[in-house]
């Protein structure tokens, strides 16, 4: 029998864990650059001006006229053509990317969030909180506690959005009876539902920052904790002594059982179980509560309604792989190591531990405010801050947090971020004016600047206690 000779390109493609180590191995010897980083300039170019064009020509929803999936993929053609490589390799670099185990996992977590929160939604589980909170409030303390309400919402849903689309009703509804401004009301829901949008375990920002920088929802949560309560209770104080008092509003009716799903989650978090558990359990308690207590109909069923929440994460699934594509191509052709090298000298993070959390703050904040996608910011940025993490012996949870707030804190006061647009809609103001009464984000960022201000530096002993 005549035996085959395998070339060295046959053994690569048929043995994936060689063909991985050759890639890695090729892209730790590249020289730094900055042209590899053209392309996500390119793409930033591309999202951020057509939706400034068509904010400018009036068109609604002016920032999804180029849907974000749609508008990488010129920036992934042209990383192509600018690298040195063959269109082979650089394929390999771009599926390299797409199938890297934190952008899977993330994929994963997406959809899980998004069955739990459709399921939730169906069974009523969010009009609950929303009934039950403002039952507990006092009328006198009404504007005060729609902050509380919207952080507890989106606490539970996990996602900002979703919070305002569920409030944004009752917001307007408040301007209405209460004779209020309507950017305070519509700055008071933003700022509640950023915080919930921080602070959640099962929030798409939270996850992003947990899977890049290698941290547990659990630490996270906890390290998080320190600076969001804080600011959130300064945010109350102030909003009780400038929003005014409020009357009595209409409480609809709710069922006790329907908190039972949000309870699971947040128990579950805090004792620290792995959040692809988490997410399995909430679904299925949701799933049981909603047949028990006949939450779902011929034609919203637990199928149905499940698919729908997949449905919702399409856009953030298909973007955070063909992202973390993109970001293969760059690493592999140096721009990676380009960046973290200015980044690197423009805040002397060899020299400072203190300048490194600042660096990764600000890179995971300046990053938003060209994009305007505080999940898609932390995606983008995830190697850089992990490096700078990894360099300068920041915990994983304090960077996790801290590349949350940086870009949490920019994404909720742009105007043409997607919360003060579907505000402004909601409303009928511009979209400038909730920014302008989101007190809770400024706050946010000040006390955390503050609170890495005071922190001690990381030992080598609680470095190694956090990779257990």
């Amino acid at each position: 029998m005549t035996e085959k000779t395998i070339s060295a390109d046959d053994k690569t493609t048929a043995n994936p864990n060689i063909r991985d180590s050759q890639l890695n191995q090729a892209s730790s010897h590249v020289t730094p650059s900055f042209i590899p980083l053209i392309p996500m300039l390119v793409f930033f170019v591309l999202f951020l001006g057509t939706g400034i064009y068509y904010s400018v020509t009036g068109v609604e929803d002016a920032f999804y006229q180029l849907p974000a999936p749609i508008a990488i993929l010129p920036a992934i053609a042209l990383s192509i053509l600018l690298a040195k490589a063959t269109i082979e390799t650089s394929i390999k670099h771009l599926l390299a990317g797409m199938g890297d185990s934190n952008i899977i996992a993330m994929c994963l977590i997406y959809l899980l969030a998004g069955a739990f929160g459709a399921l939730t939604t169906q069974i009523g589980a969010v009009s609950a909180v929303v009934n039950l909170c403002l039952d507990l409030i006092p009328s006198s303390f009404i504007l005060p506690g729609l902050f509380l309400i919207a952080a507890v919402v989106s606490f539970s849903m996990g996602t900002s959005m979703g919070t305002l689309a569920a409030l944004a009703p009752i917001g307007v509804g408040l301007t209405e009876s209460l004779q209020v401004s309507p950017a305070l009301v519509a700055g008071i829901l933003l700022s509640g539902a950023m915080f919930g949008d921080n602070l959640s375990v099962i929030s798409d920002t939270t996850i992003a920052a947990i899977r890049t920088q290698g941290a547990t929802a659990t630490d996270k949560l906890k390290q998080n904790a320190r600076w969001a309560i804080p600011a959130a209770l300064v945010t109350v104080v102030l909003y009780s002594i400038f929003a005014g008092e409020g009357e009595a509003v209409t409480i609809g009716d709710y069922e006790w059982y329907n908190l039972i799903p949000y309870a699971f989650i947040l128990g579950l978090a805090l004792l620290g179980w792995n959040v692809f558990v988490i997410l399995a359990i909430g679904i299925v308690v949701a799933i049981v509560i909603g047949l028990v207590g006949g939450g779902f109909s011929q034609e919203a069923g637990v199928a149905v309604t499940m698919y729908q929440g997949f449905s919702s994460m399409q856009e953030i699934f298909l973007l955070s792989m063909l992202v973390g594509g993109l970001g293969g191509l760059i690493k592999a052709q140096g721009g990676l190591q380009w960046l973290v090298q200015k980044i690197s000298q423009l805040f002397s993070v060899t020299k400072s531990q203190l300048r490194a959390k600042f660096a990764i703050l600000s890179t995971t904040a300046v990053t938003n405010l060209a994009i305007a996608n505080n999940t898609v910011s932390i995606v983008l940025t995830g190697d850089v801050t992990h490096e700078l993490a990894k360099k300068n012996k920041v915990l994983p949870k304090q960077s996790a947090s801290l590349v949350d707030i940086g870009a949490c804190s920019i994404q909720g006061v742009l105007p043409y971020g997607a919360q003060c647009l579907l505000l402004g809609a909601s409303f009928s103001i511009s979209p400038l004016a909730p920014g302008q009464y989101a007190w809770y984000l400024p706050i946010l960022l000040i006390i955390a600047l503050v609170g890495t201000f005071k922190t001690k530096p990381t030992t080598d002993a609680q470095l190694a206690e956090s990779k257990r």
